[in-house]
């Protein structure tokens, strides 16, 4: 017989507590169907969708700019009024500042939302100031080689300067703090934030479709002055573009956003009283041009100093009309002569039809100095850009 203590249990065996009865895991919650589909409208790989996030940027800067305004009228005055017949250089630095004000919030509160620096959005880079002052150097040039080439063929003829010379230093003071903000407030608009943001989030078809909104805006709007313009850069950018989506080139997306960019830089034109189609396509051509600058720079502020010296020149130094407004306080005083197709009429020099070769000469000095470094038409995508950890 086996020994009764054989038998029994180890004391080990009977003290060891019983095993914890398996507890199936819960399946991972998961949201609902509807839940999941809004979270794929609103986001993307690359977080905020750029559609909305352009929608954002525009709203913040609405927001902020009637904020602004209603701070004005505590002051009894209105910072965005501007007499299309009399714009003067204070009433333009009060408007563009509140803009300028809305660029900068719209842009925080994005670069915070989606987790980037704000000089990501095209301010960002190498020998800045440099690029600035050969931007400003360029745009007095050529704006003077434009009136110079209507002056010598007989479109516009100049008469005596009106200003005492302490005027001169006071309105071309005031004058250039004026364009150097619309230069920000249209370039910041435009070429920074609008530009990096739909180059990540356009193909062909969505700019196709946002061009030709626009275009249709142009014809149901009655007040479109030189529409034409709108069309033929819509035109003209439907070929290339389309090129481009076809061969899955990796730098679609911006020369997409390009094509949009500038056909509204344009069309934004149309709301100018005297403007004329060259006037407006050269309005959409030259906004291309700088978008062919970043492209080659990676910023934007060589665009903002030939901006802002462009118009500084046109309004202040030589007294022309500027897309179709009429400048107060400037040094010389010039009047078109001839045909408007030639000397440009109310719309001033940007509405001369010799404004294309100077067009021309000018995207091809933007690439031979820009580009002959051997630096292809690239930059850093907006996938690409840094964002905050």
């Amino acid at each position: 017989m086996n020994d009764p203590q054989e038998l029994r249990p180890s004391a080990d065996v009977a003290t060891q507590p019983a095993a914890d009865p398996i507890i199936p895991l819960a399946p991972p919650l998961q949201d609902p169907a509807e839940v999941r589909f809004l979270k794929y409208i609103v986001l993307g790989p690359q977080g905020l969708r750029a559609g909305w996030a352009a929608l954002l940027f525009m709203l913040i800067i609405i927001l902020t700019m009637i904020i602004y305004g209603a701070v004005g009228s505590l002051f009894k005055a209105n910072p965005f009024h501007q007499d299309p017949g009399h714009v003067t250089a204070v009433s333009t630095v009060s408007s563009e500042l509140g803009t300028v004000l809305g660029i900068i919030a719209a842009m925080a509160v994005l670069a915070l939302i989606e987790r980037r620096r704000i000089v990501s959005y095209y301010l960002n880079g190498p020998r800045n100031l440099l690029r600035f002052l050969a931007g400003a150097a360029g745009g007095f040039v050529a704006v003077s080689a434009l009136i110079g080439l209507l002056y010598k063929s007989g479109f516009l003829h100049f008469g005596p300067a009106t200003l005492t010379t302490p005027q001169i230093f006071q309105y071309g003071a005031i004058w250039g703090l004026a364009f150097l903000l619309v230069g920000l407030s249209e370039e910041g608009t435009f070429r920074c934030y609008f530009l990096f943001t739909l180059a990540r989030g356009m193909n062909f078809w969505w700019s196709g479709g946002c061009v030709a909104s626009l275009c249709l805006f142009a014809v149901l709007n009655p007040q479109s002055n030189g529409a034409g313009g709108v069309y033929l850069m819509a035109s003209l950018g439907v070929i290339p573009c389309l090129l481009l989506h076809l061969k899955r080139s990796p730098s679609s997306g911006f020369w997409q956003a390009a094509w949009f960019t500038s056909t509204a830089f344009g069309y934004v034109h149309t709301f100018n009283q005297g403007e004329s189609w060259i006037g407006i396509f050269s309005a959409a051509a030259i906004g291309f041009i700088f978008c062919v600058s970043i492209r080659l720079t990676g910023s934007v502020w060589f665009a903002i100093g030939f901006h802002g010296a462009w118009d500084w020149a046109q309004t202040f130094f030589y007294g022309t009309p500027d897309s179709g407004l009429l400048p107060e306080g400037h040094y010389l005083t010039t009047t078109p002569s001839g045909a408007v197709l030639w000397s440009g009429g109310s719309a001033g020099p940007e509405g001369s039809i010799l404004i294309l070769p100077i067009l021309a000469l000018i995207l091809l000095v933007v690439v031979l100095i820009y580009g002959r470094r051997g630096r292809q038409l690239e930059s850093p995508s907006p996938a690409a850009q840094p964002q905050l950890s």
